[in-house]
Formats: structure tokens, sequence, C-alpha cells
């Protein structure tokens, strides 16, 4: 058995993936002796070190299309478009009323200051407040004020914080990043291109979002939408027919990536389970039970590969 610090990035849905590396940890007789985690990672890392995750992943795996709309609460003010405060309150339901210093594992959530333009680590206070603010997403979820400081996601600055259990008494240290390259030797370096006139750019956009996008229904299962034909260029409205979410959700992941593989490179963790972007978007709450068995896959090849 050795002892591990646990790292938990940031990517939406893709986080319930935490979950199962936490699954296989656990299976190989692992100890998990400190927890840090950014957005989706601060929840779920926040719940492994109150010893509720399983209950979290069960009522995780309930969720349906329909319920995480009713449990994000959609709000048209306050500075996004939902404020969560049903899943807060789920949340709340599951963990309690708790505080971080009287957790059975060292945990670090991480925030963002706007104002100050730097990360807040939560390592005492209760913990639910600490999640709430380490995974708003800018433009999706309204800011938490803690403080006097208004916070948003942590992933806007450190989307996989291995900082915070670099000093942690621990035999090796496992990273789950969620920001993996949508293919197979994704190219980093920058891609050339020409310009083209407005009405064929709105074409292909709206194009290219159709063909990879899916509604979120009760059945994850059901059929995309067939790509749209383009129509005569003049017909073309130049603003794309693009949900917001799904913007702003894609725009998160590509600054997030980039972050990443800047974190990783100056501070690289002893084992890295690297969940694809492609596995879900950032919106895909209703998706948990694959991407727990995902997770689970991912972080046995990355141990045997490791031989831990």
């Amino acid at each position: 058995m050795a002892r591990v610090a646990l790292v938990l990035g940031s990517g939406g849905a893709r986080g319930y993936a935490h979950l199962g590396a936490v699954q296989e940890l656990r299976e190989r007789g692992h100890e998990i002796v400190a927890v840090s985690g950014t957005s989706m990672g601060a929840v779920v890392g926040g719940l492994v070190a109150a010893g509720k995750d399983a209950e979290f992943a069960a009522w995780a795996s309930t969720l349906t299309g329909r319920r995480v709309v009713r449990l994000a609460d959609p709000t048209w003010a306050g500075g996004g478009a939902a404020t969560a405060e049903r899943l807060m309150a789920s949340l709340d339901e599951i963990v309690g009323d708790v505080l971080i210093e009287s957790l059975a594992i060292p945990f670090t959530a991480v925030a963002t200051d706007l104002a100050a333009r730097r990360e807040v680590w939560f390592q005492r206070g209760p913990l639910i407040p600490a999640m709430r603010a380490s995974f708003a997403i800018p433009g999706l979820f309204t800011p938490a004020v803690v403080d006097g400081r208004v916070l948003v996601d942590g992933g806007l600055l450190n989307p996989l914080p291995l900082e915070p259990t670099a000093a942690a008494t621990a035999d090796f240290t496992v990273a789950v990043s969620l920001q993996g390259p949508r293919a197979p030797h994704e190219p980093t370096s920058p891609a050339r291109g020409f310009s083209v006139r407005r009405a064929e750019w709105a074409a292909d956009l709206r194009r290219r979002f159709r063909r990879g996008e899916e509604e979120l229904t009760d059945s994850p299962a059901a059929a995309p939408e067939a790509p749209a034909e383009a129509p005569p260029a003049e017909a073309v409205d130049v603003r794309p027919d693009v949900r917001t979410s799904e913007v702003v959700s894609l725009s998160f992941d590509a600054m997030q990536s980039l972050i990443t593989r800047y974190r990783l490179a100056t501070l690289p963790p002893d084992v890295l389970v690297t969940v694809p972007l492609s596995a879900a978007r950032t919106i895909d709450f209703h998706r948990a039970a694959e991407m727990v068995d995902l997770g689970r896959t991912l972080t046995k090849a990355a141990l045997d590969d490791a031989g831990r």
C-alpha cells in the first residue's frame, strides 16, 4: 500500500472521471493522504476528503438532461447564466455543514480572484462555499463572493493544481487532467489559414457545431442532428447558430489546455491520467456512469505503465 497525493483537474462533466480514478486507487490498496482540486475537481476532491464520494457517484448516476437543467437554476442576471443553487443544496444534503480543516484528508480547493488576478486556495472554512467558488465557470455560473472578493472557476489560472500537494508526505502523486488532446498527436503549433467572406465562415461554423452537438435529453444516446446544407451566401445570417454555453465551454477548454501543458512542464506528477476533451462536453452532467468507467480505465492503464 502506498500513500498518494491526488490532484484533480477542471473540465466540467468530464470530472466524473475523477471518481473512477479514486475507485481504482482504492482497489489497489493505496491510501489518499492529500487532495487538491479545481472546478469539478474541487467538487469531487472535497467529497473524497469528506468520505462522501460514493454517495455522490450514486446520486450523479440518476441525473437526466432535464434534471441537470433544473439543478443549474438558469438566470440572466448576476454575471452568469445559472446560479446552481439547487445543485449546492443537493451537495449540502450529501456532505452536510463541514469545515475543510475538519476533513479526514487534507484538502485544497482552488478558485480565481478576478479583481486581484490571482489564485485563492481554500484550506479552511466551510466546504460547500469553497466548492461553489471553485466551479464558477465565467459566463456559465454566477461568481461567488467570499470576504468581499469576486471569485470564479480556479481553472481560469490553474486547471491542474499540483502546487498545493507538493509538500504532502506521500509516496507518489497522481494527477488527473481533463484537458487531453482531441486526437492522438494533436499538433500544438499555430495553424496557418486564410480568410473567407463572412457568409462562408458563418455557414461553415454552423455546420461544424451542428455536426458535433448533442442536445441535453433524457436519452444520451439519441442520434445527432444531421448537418445542415449551406444556404445561398446572400441568405446566411452572419451570426452563427450556436448556443452561448457551447462557445463559453469550448473557449474555456482551449485556454485550460494550454495552461495545463505549461503547469505540467513546471511540476510534473509521478503518474498522469489524461482524459481527452472529446470524452464529453463540459455541460454533459447526465453522463456520470460512462465517465466514471472511463476514469477508472484510464487510471488503471496509467498506474500499470508507472508500475504503481
